[in-house]
């Protein structure tokens, strides 16, 4: 790598900035390994979600946003990414990446890299300001690219997709498997992972989750900010596996990035993906198959402390040049 980021203290720069992406429940499940201008991302499945994520797909969706960070970073310090598909059999090897020193002009991806810092999950609702169209069209292109595909809601679409959010909370929180898994992702800022709660109140918190059906009240919550954003997208992939799943999470960051890059933040309403009987609804209605992710996307006043990150150390692995065994699961 260049001087500037040579040996631990340059690695940590590039993996400090893919960790960043957003992740279900910010389990942030994955881990890399890195071998001179070689880095292997592989999916750490201990930190998968049985009960909300049964097939793994969001946490490899997870795994492709922060591949789209380490490349948009690597450009930002001048450096070229080729992304390769797995040389092994892994299971949990989703990808390397392979870079070489380039210039700054010819890594459109570099401007991106601001973003990275900046970008935020918006809970909340969003300021009633439309979204300009040129923001809007530049999204929809940000979200598509090789059997991948962005779809902007129609007005009349509103209601219905707010419908299967509904019913989606209440399908997810009548399951006390469920309900206990969101509960243990309940945690304190100073764990680095998961949803943050206050410690003072945290036990309370999860023990009303664990054990109270909220699934009425959050879907009334989550379907109003899906009627009211200023703009609903839904994401989705021509096929349906852990390839597509990976670009898919690519070109979902570098929408969240391009978002961010125009002061907009973005929110997640999955529940209609999420819920095996609910999504081929969803894709009934927008006449596309394999849709993955909702978000709702709008400005907002100040921004939310962002999510909490584990250790670097906790993720990365380095592998002396030359050693052979750049395959190996970290």
């Amino acid at each position: 790598m260049t001087a500037s980021l040579t040996g631990r203290r340059g690695v940590a720069a590039l993996v400090g900035d893919a960790v960043r992406a957003p992740s279900s429940h910010n389990t942030q499940p994955w881990r890399f390994r890195v071998d001179g201008d070689t880095v292997s991302l592989y999916a750490d499945r201990a930190r998968g979600l049985p009960e909300n994520d049964p097939d793994d797909r969001e946490l490899v969706i997870s795994c492709g946003a922060a591949l789209r960070n380490l490349v948009v970073s690597a450009a930002h310090h001048g450096w070229a990414s080729e992304v390769l598909a797995p040389r092994d059999d892994h299971p949990d090897h989703l990808a390397t990446v392979t870079m070489a020193p380039a210039a700054a002009d010819t890594l459109p991806d570099a401007a991106l890299w601001p973003a990275i810092a900046a970008r935020r999950t918006r809970r909340g609702a969003f300021a009633r300001r439309p979204v300009p169209d040129g923001l809007v069209a530049a999204l929809t292109d940000a979200g598509a690219a090789d059997g991948t595909w962005a779809k902007v809601l129609e007005a009349s679409q509103r209601p219905m997709v707010a419908d299967l959010v509904a019913e989606g909370s209440r399908i997810q929180f009548s399951d006390p498997r469920w309900r206990r898994e969101l509960a243990g992702w309940m945690r304190p800022r100073r764990t680095g992972d998961g949803l943050t709660v206050p410690p003072v109140v945290g036990a309370m918190t999860r023990l009303v989750v664990a054990r109270a059906d909220l699934g009425r009240r959050m879907g009334r919550r989550d379907a109003a900010l899906t009627t009211t954003a200023p703009l609903v997208m839904v994401l989705g992939t021509d096929e349906d596996d852990a390839a597509s799943w990976l670009r898919l999470g690519s070109t979902l960051q570098r929408l969240l990035l391009t978002a961010t890059t125009s002061g907009l933040q973005a929110g997640f309403v999955n529940q209609p993906c999420q819920v095996r009987s609910l999504r081929p609804e969803l894709a009934r209605l927008l006449g596309r198959d394999n849709p993955q992710l909702v978000l709702r996307l709008g400005f907002a006043r100040g921004a939310p402390r962002p999510s909490p990150r584990r250790d670097i150390g906790e993720v990365l692995e380095e592998s002396g040049a030359g050693s052979g065994d750049e395959n190996r699961s970290p």
